[in-house]
């Protein structure tokens, strides 16, 4: 198991393969730290479906509004819900969308981040300097590799749960 250094910004997310450890970056994305730590200490991201996953690209999940619904027509309207709180603004930074880098989703309009994120499975540079980049996969990559592909999949794979490593 990777060493895990700075506990209050370290994200363990369960999946069906096993643990994927993320680094945040607080010093380069703070508010889209703080939401995601927020998001996952209440709960919201546990059992919510990857619910659009390209093959080469990246595999997207977050949607806490309809992300954990069973039902097919929930699952065509993830990726259209965030949560309860207000947007979080863009915070761009010279940090590349790297393999294994996380990124904020959002519509157009770049300061409409929420709840949704991305994993990139590899160097997706064409996003630099679009998206923000708020945290990197130390380890467990080969689980995200192992998500099932599509938009969405017929039978999406979930986040078990997802926690900030000081809590647990």
């Amino acid at each position: 198991m990777a060493e895990i250094k700075d506990p209050e910004n370290t994200i363990l997310m369960e999946l069906k393969d096993g643990t994927v450890t993320i680094q945040l970056l607080p010093d380069v994305a703070p508010k889209h730290v703080e939401r995601m730590k927020e998001l996952a200490r209440g709960g919201h991201y546990d059992n919510v479906a990857f619910h659009r996953v390209i093959e080469g690209f990246m595999a997207q999940t977050g949607d806490v509004q309809h992300g954990d619904m069973e039902d097919g027509f929930n699952l065509r309207m993830a990726g259209t819900g965030g949560s309860d709180l207000p947007n979080v603004p863009a915070e761009f930074s010279k940090i590349p969308h790297a393999r294994g880098s996380i990124g904020a989703a959002r519509s157009q309009n770049p300061d409409s981040a929420n709840s949704q994120f991305f994993i990139n499975f590899k160097d997706n540079d064409f996003l630099n300097g679009q998206y923000t980049v708020y945290g990197q996969v130390v380890e467990g990559m080969e689980h995200v590799d192992a998500i099932v592909r599509g938009e969405p999949p017929a039978e999406p794979d979930r986040m078990i749960s997802v926690k900030v490593a000081a809590d647990v």
